[in-house]
């Protein structure tokens, strides 16, 4: 006799929905405690940790094609596509905070007590986004009177969710992340036609980088003079600002500051960098530059969500102290500043315009006949 076979699925079983919407009651255990407000306040923010969710599937995928010995050029496409993804989950969840502001100040203190001391600062998922993006420990802010993760390291054995929290923090730590992968591909760029497997590669790399700012020097000089000429500052002053910008850059490039048996590794990824942004227009660096734009975007809707948030909390409880002890509105501001992925962002800094390049060599090897 055959075994009677299982109903088709419906819409609701395959979203468990029944699970899903049992969900959004809080601390009392009962719809019928919950406000509208509360039940907004608890659905945006359950939203949200879906998208994290989401956002830290598709950061593992990135980094992982990123990470093989060899990258084929067409990994290239789908680890920008996957990228991609993130960036629009960024965008809607900047977006969702015209939502959340639906909730009036007044609205928000009705329950806001419920909620000491916890905090969306608590939020592990967003942490690990963090962690698995590249942000280092000694670039976070302290949060309160600890350091970040410590605090939530330190509520970790008050419940199992609390357990679970950590758990996963703790195990993002181990990965590799996304920026280490990057700086691996980055690593084996071809620079002028020269890779790490070349003998004299680092002769190749360091030529390429005085070439560079080099052949800059006469724009920067007229550009001075306009400067000077226009009454923008005295002649002493303005020189004395260009030079600085120029130590800055040659400061950048050879990777001064980076401990010496890490330097000519780091020397290699930023002169990679400014070779794939000054070259882009090569046939070969099309997708490496557009995985750089997608990287660099991604971390502007990053910047602009931490933006969006401190604004959102400032126009609901002003700059009273936030429901888990912090400063913050002030420590949201902080955060801002974060910059994971710095040395693309730093470069620009040193781009000269197509004319000012200096001469490509090798150009074979990015998709020109020689």
């Amino acid at each position: 006799m055959s075994e009677p076979s299982a109903p088709p699925p419906t819409y609701w079983d395959y979203l468990r929905l029944d699970r899903l919407l049992d969900l959004q009651d809080g601390l009392g255990n009962q719809d019928t405690l919950i406000s509208s407000d509360e039940l907004h306040f608890i659905i945006v923010h359950q939203v949200y940790e879906l998208w994290f969710k989401l956002a830290l599937a598709e950061i593992r995928l990135a980094r992982n094609h990123l990470a093989s010995p060899r990258v084929p050029e067409a990994s290239i496409p789908y680890v920008v596509h996957h990228l991609r993804r993130i960036n629009e989950i960024l965008r809607l969840a900047v977006d969702q905070f015209r939502l959340m502001e639906t909730l009036t100040p007044q609205d928000f203190l009705d329950f806001r007590d419920k909620l000491t001391p916890s905090s969306g600062f608590q939020s592990f998922q967003m942490r690990e986004v963090e962690i698995l993006l590249g942000l280092e420990d000694s670039q976070r802010e302290i949060y309160g009177t600890v350091h970040p993760l410590d605090h939530i390291r330190k509520l970790a054995d008050r419940s199992p969710a609390g357990a679970l929290a950590w758990g996963r923090i703790e195990a993002a730590r181990g990965e590799l992340t996304l920026r280490a992968a990057m700086h691996d591909w980055l690593h084996r760029t071809p620079i002028q036609g020269s890779t790490p497997e070349n003998p004299d590669d680092h002769a190749v790399v360091e030529a390429f980088i005085a070439e560079y700012l080099a052949a800059g020097a006469p724009r920067r000089a007229a550009q001075l003079e306009k400067l000077i000429a226009a009454g923008s500052g005295t002649r002493e002053a303005l020189t004395e600002r260009f030079a600085a910008n120029d130590e800055a850059s040659r400061a950048f490039l050879r990777a001064d500051g980076v401990p010496e048996p890490q330097r000519a590794r780091v020397t290699r990824i930023r002169a990679a960098v400014l070779f794939i942004e000054s070259y882009r227009d090569l046939p070969l660096l099309a997708w490496p530059r557009l995985l750089l734009d997608t990287v660099v975007e991604l971390e502007e809707l990053l910047i602009l969500w931490r933006t969006r948030h401190a604004r959102m909390v400032e126009r609901t409880i002003g700059r009273r102290v936030g429901t888990g002890g912090s400063s913050g509105v002030d420590y949201l501001d902080k955060t801002t500043r974060y910059r994971i992925f710095h040395e693309l962002w730093a470069v620009r800094t040193l781009l000269s315009p197509r004319a000012a390049l200096p001469a490509l060599k090798n150009e074979g090897r990015y998709g020109f006949a020689e």
